[in-house]
């Protein structure tokens, strides 16, 4: 896991923390950085109204940050 992670993935990762999504856009994955932030977002909003979707968005945010921390473009 130490061999993935570079100054890019730490700047990803960290971008990530504060607004879910962006470390993906950052490192080019369109797809994953909308899917991330619409279901966070989301999750987060609803937090005023259950517990079940708030937790489902910290997990999602929780792994988008790994995720984005441990990217390999090579794979």
């Amino acid at each position: 896991m130490a061999d993935n992670v570079n100054t890019g993935n730490i700047i990803a990762a960290l971008c990530n923390v504060f607004i879910p999504g962006l470390g993906n856009l950052i490192q080019g994955r369109l797809f994953s950085a909308i899917f991330i932030f619409l279901i966070v977002t989301i999750g987060y909003w609803f937090w005023w109204f259950f517990l079940f979707p708030a937790i489902i968005a910290c997990l999602v945010h929780l792994f988008s940050i790994v995720n984005a921390a441990t990217y390999n473009p090579d794979n």
